[in-house]
């Protein structure tokens, strides 16, 4: 049975009339500085904690309930007699249930203009340790860390008069461990984040992520999924504002995350489509219509059924080109009234809008790029090492002309986005063939052309890979290349410079792999 409550909440939402709802039932409410001053502003009946325990909230507010009449009443087990001795000869009373929740260190330190001091007053000590103890005595004690529970916990006590069952209790110390474990992880990541001038794999990795939503299923119907959140200033695809549409599924973020990734890249207007987390067109051009008539040209097959990114606006003419097309997912930075009126006639298209994209310092995810497997977990920097091919000296006899060098940087930015090994076909504007995931390096360069919806011939190629032979140059002369990007590093790269040079084709040697598996 609930006879006393101790209360102490940051976040007061809902918390006057949970303790109204208790008084009314008799139960007997401590309290702290504001969350008091609340309760009896609004006529609850409140003991304050410095009287109940004799001792005053002393150095600015950091001590209040870290007491043995407060940490007594808490950890007492009320089936152990010794316990129960102990409380009574020091004149402890038990304490039934521990309404807590902490300094809003996540907020804190989401300002702006936030300075380390004010980060460190908002690390919580007296409430985590309450909740602990709570927790650690469930089976006695309720503990309330979340204001959503506070409705369902007052039926449960008036429907058993006065009783939170067992069953209840464990749930609610389980939420409270998640929480404070989440709390912990913030101020980790914050002082690593404060005092790493770049950031160091930690010898013990925790995350703070928190479940957005539960989906429909994963990769297929019989697996289950859900989406969670990471705490970032930086891009984050979980806060996209969804505009219409049905639900997202597992594939669409994946899909949509690697169509955003590769959008990305351009300072352009730019569009990309994805198919499978691959892309299977991409363009720039002077509007967003221009962009996406483009990229859809590569493999218009392929694109139904497709994600499409842009890094721009959608207006009433891009949407009007894609009407017609089905499209899962089209993601932007924000669409006009005319885009969304055209897309109201097609309302399973689901629309993200992502205005972060418009900010160079938060169009990059923070944190790692982490990939499980059985039993561990990998965890690497995101792949944001930008090669200005632009400024690069070609290492054949033959230089590239102007427009060359501008369709090799495109080509060489959409590569290391395509799952390897990959070779892609480009104009100075747009892709023209993509060969995707082949174990052979020449398969990849055939299968890009045969799969181009426009002759290839007059194109520059890319690859993510170095060549280890020069047959995949061959190759490339056959299907009409002009000129070659690829890393270098392998044992017969003098080789494959020399099949350039007898084609005459100008080729550029970037030092960076792009390899994704």
């Amino acid at each position: 049975m609930i006879r006393r409550a101790l209360i102490s909440v940051s976040d007061k939402r809902g918390v006057v009339d949970f303790a109204r709802e208790l008084s009314a039932m008799k139960v007997e409410i401590l309290s702290t500085g504001g969350t008091a001053k609340a309760l009896r502003d609004a006529g609850v009946s409140v003991t304050e904690v410095s009287d109940y325990t004799g001792f005053p909230e002393m150095l600015d507010g950091r001590l209040k309930t870290l007491h043995p009449k407060i940490h007594g009443g808490l950890l007492a087990r009320r089936n152990n007699r010794k316990d129960m001795d102990d409380i009574i000869r020091h004149n402890i009373k038990p304490i039934d249930m521990v309404v807590v929740n902490l300094y809003p260190f996540e907020a804190t330190i989401s300002r702006p203009d936030v300075t380390f001091g004010d980060a460190i007053e908002n690390i919580d000590i007296g409430g985590p340790t309450m909740l602990r103890a709570a927790s650690k005595n469930y089976q006695d004690v309720a503990v309330v860390v979340d204001p959503e529970d506070y409705s369902k916990i007052i039926e449960e006590m008036k429907s058993s008069e006065k009783t939170v069952s067992k069953e209840t209790k464990l749930n609610l110390a389980k939420k409270v461990f998640s929480h404070t474990a989440r709390y912990d992880t913030l101020i980790a990541e914050y002082l690593a984040g404060f005092t790493e001038k770049e950031p160091s794999f930690p010898d013990y990795l925790t995350t703070s992520l928190k479940r957005v939503a539960v989906l429909r299923y994963g990769e297929n119907p019989q697996q289950k999924a859900a989406i969670y959140k990471e705490r970032t200033n930086g891009l984050s695809l979980p806060d996209a504002k969804v505009i219409q549409g049905k639900e997202m599924s597992f594939n669409n973020y994946l899909d949509t995350n690697a169509a955003l990734m590769l959008v990305l890249e351009f300072d352009k207007k730019a569009c990309a489509i994805i198919k499978h987390t691959n892309p299977c067109g991409v363009a720039v051009g002077n509007t967003p219509a221009d962009a996406y008539r483009k990229a859809v040209k590569t493999d218009p097959v392929s694109a139904f059924g497709g994600v499409v990114a842009f890094n721009t606006e959608v207006d009433g003419e891009s949407a009007r080109e894609m009407v017609d097309l089905f499209l899962e997912v089209v993601v932007a930075t924000s669409f006009t009234k005319d885009a969304l009126e055209l897309f109201s006639k097609k309302p399973n298209i689901r629309l993200l809008e992502l205005k972060e994209m418009l900010s160079p310092d938060k169009n990059k995810a923070a944190s790692w790029d982490m990939k499980r497997i059985a039993g561990g977990l990998l965890l690497q920097g995101w792949d944001y090492s930008g090669e200005d091919v632009m400024l690069m000296k070609a290492v054949t006899k033959r230089q590239p002309t102007q427009e060359e060098i501008e369709a090799l940087s495109f080509s060489w930015k959409v590569c290391k986005h395509v799952k390897s090994n990959a070779i892609v076909y480009a104009f100075k504007d747009r892709t023209v063939g993509i060969g995707i995931g082949q174990t052979s390096r020449v398969y990849s360069a055939k299968i890009g052309a045969i799969n181009a919806c426009e002759p290839v011939k007059g194109s520059v190629a890319a690859s993510d890979g170095f060549f280890p032979f020069r047959d995949g140059i061959d190759v490339l002369y056959e299907m009409g290349v002009t000129a070659v990007v690829q890393p270098g590093g392998s044992m017969k790269d003098s080789e494959v410079i020399q099949a350039a040079d007898e084609y005459d084709m100008a080729m550029i040697i970037t030092g960076a792999r792009h390899f994704r598996h």
